[in-house]
């Protein structure tokens, strides 16, 4: 259960601050926000992946497949979050 939590979290934040590095303009964001938005990013990526390709990752929980969808639902959360996260601020 240990290793899962600590492999969610390294996961969490290579998948976050390779989306954050990816999507352009600044994001205001801490490390903890970051490894937040890579595991969203985990859940969405994997989400995706099983409506896309009707497959279970029961093969392991590190692959390859795995790590990139995550990048890529780490990627459609930040941008989602710069899209409608910020309408709570007045810009005037």
């Amino acid at each position: 259960m240990l290793g899962l939590i600590v492999s969610l979290i390294i996961i969490g934040l290579i998948a976050g601050a390779l989306a954050r590095l990816i999507v352009p303009g600044k994001q205001h964001m801490s490390i903890l926000a970051t490894i937040v938005l890579g595991i969203i990013g985990s859940f969405v990526g994997g989400f995706l992946g099983y409506l896309i390709f009707h497959k279970d990752g029961q093969n392991g929980f590190f692959q390859t497949s795995g790590i990139i969808g995550s990048i890529i639902g780490a990627i459609i959360v930040l941008l989602l979050w710069t899209r409608f996260g910020n309408r709570s601020r007045s810009t005037v």
